[in-house]
């Protein structure tokens, strides 16, 4: 692994010396791909050179136990070394962590897919109550959200809505969401108090590039029809909404949102590249092991992954073993503390999973 470092600090310190070529800063696609390079290694070089000081630090003192003869810095060395092994067992750990493959997904911006499942206009409203979550955490995190087509309902619901968001590292942040919510709580339609349970399912799909699925556009079936729903005068009198099937897979993406068939069909094209890249990163797991589709990250729709039970103030992930008496919060984007979990637990088993590999 020491190897592995320094060589991995060489190429930071070329990176580093290329950033400040004029011939580099001049090309703006170029200087911008080095930077990021340089930038993704920055936390394990910071990792790495903090070890070598605080290993050195413990050398230091261990050789001053053996060597020196004034018992009072003896004592001192004695009682640091225990603070200074510490330091350097959790460092160590964070850059075995940090020298883990990335997801090469990590980095790109989703489409955020939320159903509303069993339990009707309450499931629904369960269905707004989770679009606005992710929209507020995005607000939070500075990220831009675009709704690229919604189903609503007439009391607030929404029956189905597709958006992107774009920022740095949503997909990183937002994979494990992927799954069906479960929602229990007391609608203020139900005169009774009785509890309901309804839910609805959520797909992360990280959003498709050129590079990463290209389409033959005679594979394609476009359809035109009149858009439903509410939109004004300009709705339901003309064709503009769009349907695209990508025969080959069976993918079907639709968008009604825009006011135009030419911007619908863009939205829609972004969502079917979207559906048919996220339906290949699934079946290239379900070819792995069967420890990889154990893991938390495996991104299965059908799995029941979260409750939120609002009687007891409580958010529940199945996954992980987690409760959270802070539904408020959370429902107001207050996610990190559920999100940072569910990578810690995903890095211990992909650490595990290494070592089983190793073995």
């Amino acid at each position: 692994m020491l190897s592995k470092l320094k060589d991995i600090e060489k190429r930071y310190e070329e990176l580093t010396h290329q950033l400040s070529d004029p011939e580099i800063i001049a090309d703006r696609n170029r200087f911008q791909r080095i930077a990021k390079e340089r930038s993704d290694l920055t936390e394990l070089i910071e990792a790495y050179r903090r070890w070598n000081e605080i290993n050195g630090q413990l050398n230091d003192n261990r050789e001053m136990l053996e060597s020196e003869s004034d018992a009072e810095l003896r004592r001192m060395a004695s009682e640091e070394i225990p603070h200074l092994e510490a330091e350097c067992a959790a460092l160590e750990q964070e850059i075995t962590i940090l020298l883990l493959p990335s997801d090469p997904n990590d980095d790109k911006n989703i489409l955020i897919e939320i159903r509303a499942g069993t339990g009707g206009e309450e499931a629904a409203l369960f269905a707004a109550t989770l679009f606005r979550m992710y929209t507020r955490f995005a607000e939070i995190k500075g990220w831009s959200v675009e709704v690229l087509d919604e189903n609503s309902t007439g009391l607030g619901g929404i029956k189905e809505v597709i958006a992107r968001i774009q920022g740095e590292a949503v997909y990183s942040a937002l994979k494990f969401e992927s799954g069906v919510h479960r929602v229990q709580r007391v609608p203020s339609t139900e005169a009774s108090g009785r509890i309901h349970t309804s839910a609805c399912t959520v797909a992360i799909m990280p959003e498709a590039e050129d590079i990463d699925v290209q389409i033959d556009e005679k594979d394609l079936r476009i359809d035109t029809y009149r858009a439903g729903g509410a939109g004004g005068q300009h709705v339901n009198k003309t064709d503009s909404a769009v349907r695209i099937t990508h025969l080959p897979t069976g993918a079907v993406a639709a968008c009604q949102s825009e006011r135009s068939q030419h911007q619908n069909r863009i939205q829609a094209m972004r969502i079917l590249k979207a559906r048919i890249f996220e339906a290949e990163q699934r079946r290239q797991a379900a070819e792995r092991t069967e420890t990889r589709r154990s893991m938390v990250g495996s991104g299965d729709r059908s799995e029941k992954i979260r409750t939120y039970n609002f009687p007891q103030n409580r958010i529940t992930d199945h996954r992980i073993g987690l409760s959270v008496h802070n539904l408020q919060g959370i429902l107001e984007g207050d996610l990190d503390e559920i999100i940072t979990a569910l990578r810690t637990q995903e890095q211990a088993e992909r650490l595990t999973n290494r070592d089983l590999e190793v073995s």
